[in-house]
């Protein structure tokens, strides 16, 4: 089922791409019309800009040569093509395949798209899940992770998940967490739809609906008022388990789509003056909450700083498309540079301000809420790239090893929270009830987000990469190789 997905869903998608290419191209069978070469030669092409040399017939040697230019060019980029060979190609072997498309997609069409985004994600919250905490505990984390998070940038996945989400948000109860079962309502289609084409859906409705009939709505309405290609099915969408590099390939088009959407300058430059003057109201308020309250216990700390992200975000909302701009910093003017300046100091006040709390809780709670946040970090990480799969293993294996050593102290530490007595001497409470239902919610949401399926699939990955590298090794030992002792000498030091 993943399979025939992918295979529909990335031919749709070049098909889309290769409209633009002179003359334009039509694949009708994936695995069969990629073995000439062209079509990846033409697709290359058009994504890039670039004339890429190639050979005109479509001999077996033509066909060969092309295809190793085409991959001889997605190396110049960095690409790392593991395990994928020429001869696969040329034999259409599905899963090489679509794993080298989803290769192309993914660098050419969703990084590209999502390089823009990474930049303005640090938005605070109310859980242990902030942009930054600084701790002493907490830093305690970033020591041991540090050699681990410094392999790798805030993903494009991340990047593009965070700008979905955020378009969802203005819709109250649409949540997205993922890119697999979070879109099988449909909601979150319409959702982005309604915040690049307001008036176009009516999401109240829609939540009266079936999946089937949201997403066949929320797919006919992309292609005619947004001109989003169809690359899906409603079918392809509501099951278990859809294919989530299909739905990261079709929600990439409305991330385009809303970098492609006409603003004047002139409203531009009046939102951005208003955002500026919300930014400087806020950044006052902070100050004058933090110097009242200096004075305070803990309880009432909370409680204010509680009331005040209530309001913050609240308030937020009108402001979020111009905040998040998509563009990056050499597009910005010198006003949206003054502006995302001013947010990232409000926002780092304001986890300043919730790190400081949590150090102020009374023992043990400080404890658990550092080692709450050593763990929502680890998770928070990308698995490895597979590509490189002996380099992903050792990556994994101090992940495992981190967690391993977290997870031995889950069972002391609920005991700990549900046991707390929540009151001083004079049977006044220490912390605010919602605090510790919040460190309550975050310690059984780490344990049910621990999902054993994507370790299982990430090993099977591993064993795949391994034994694809054995049986490659095994087909080039078919020569003579002399002597016994040779041989085993040979096998030891491979």
């Amino acid at each position: 089922q993943r399979e025939f997905t992918q295979k529909k869903t990335f031919t749709s998608w070049i098909n889309s791409i290769l409209a633009k290419h002179t003359p334009p191209y039509v694949v009708s069978d994936l695995y069969t019309d990629i073995q000439q070469g062209h079509l990846l030669l033409d697709l290359l092409e058009v994504l890039s800009g670039q004339h890429l040399p190639r050979e005109k017939g479509f001999n077996t040697f033509q066909c060969r040569s092309n295809i190793e230019n085409a991959l001889t060019f997605l190396k110049s980029r960095s690409l790392k093509l593991i395990n994928i060979h020429v001869a696969d190609i040329i034999e259409g072997k599905p899963s090489i395949v679509l794993g080298l498309i989803w290769t192309i997609i993914f660098h050419f069409h969703i990084e590209e798209l999502a390089r823009t985004l990474a930049c303005t994600y640090t938005q605070p919250s109310l859980d242990g899940s902030s942009a930054a905490h600084s701790s002493p505990k907490a830093s305690r984390s970033a020591k041991k992770s540090a050699k681990i998070k410094e392999r790798w940038k805030m993903s494009a996945t991340k990047a593009l998940l965070l700008w979905a989400r955020e378009q969802c948000s203005l819709h109250g109860s649409v949540s997205i967490t993922d890119f697999k079962s979070s879109w099988r309502s449909g909601l979150a289609f319409l959702a982005i739809i309604q915040t690049l084409r307001p008036g176009l859906v009516d999401l109240e409705k829609a939540k009266a609906r079936s999946n089937k009939e949201n997403l066949k709505e929320a797919f006919r309405i992309a292609e005619l008022e947004l001109n989003i290609p169809r690359l899906l099915e409603p079918e392809d969408v509501d099951i278990v388990n859809p294919d989530e590099k299909s739905i990261m390939t079709y929600v990439a088009q409305f991330l385009q789509y809303s970098k492609n959407l006409p603003e004047s300058e002139e409203d531009m430059q009046e939102k951005v003056r208003e955002a500026m003057g919300w930014l400087a109201a806020q950044e006052k308020n902070l100050a004058k909450l933090l110097v009242e309250t200096e004075n305070e216990t803990y309880y009432q700390k909370y409680k204010e700083m509680m009331s005040f992200m209530e309001t913050f975000n609240q308030e937020k909302t009108p402001f979020l498309p111009v905040l998040s701009s998509k563009r990056g910093e050499a597009e910005l003017s010198e006003g949206q540079q003054q502006m995302r300046e001013e947010w990232n100091k409000v926002i780092s006040q304001i986890n300043e301000w919730k790190a400081k709390l949590d150090q102020m809780l009374p023992s043990p709670l400080d404890s658990i809420e550092a080692w709450l946040q050593e763990l929502e970090h680890l998770q928070a990480e990308e698995l490895p790239d597979l590509q490189d799969p002996f380099k992903a293993m050792s990556i994994f294996r101090e992940i495992i090893v981190i967690f391993k050593g977290l997870m031995d102290c889950f069972d002391s530490h609920l005991d700990t929270l549900q046991s707390f007595k929540n009151e001083d001497e004079k049977n006044m409470p220490l912390v605010l009830p919602e605090k510790l239902e919040e460190m309550k919610r975050r310690l059984f949401s780490n344990i049910r987000s621990t999902n054993p399926s994507a370790f299982l699939e990430y090993h099977y990955g591993l064993c795949s990469a391994i034994a694809n590298e054995v049986k490659l090794k095994l087909n080039i030992w078919d020569v003579k190789y002399g002597a016994k002792e040779s041989v085993e000498s040979l096998l030891e030091n491979w």
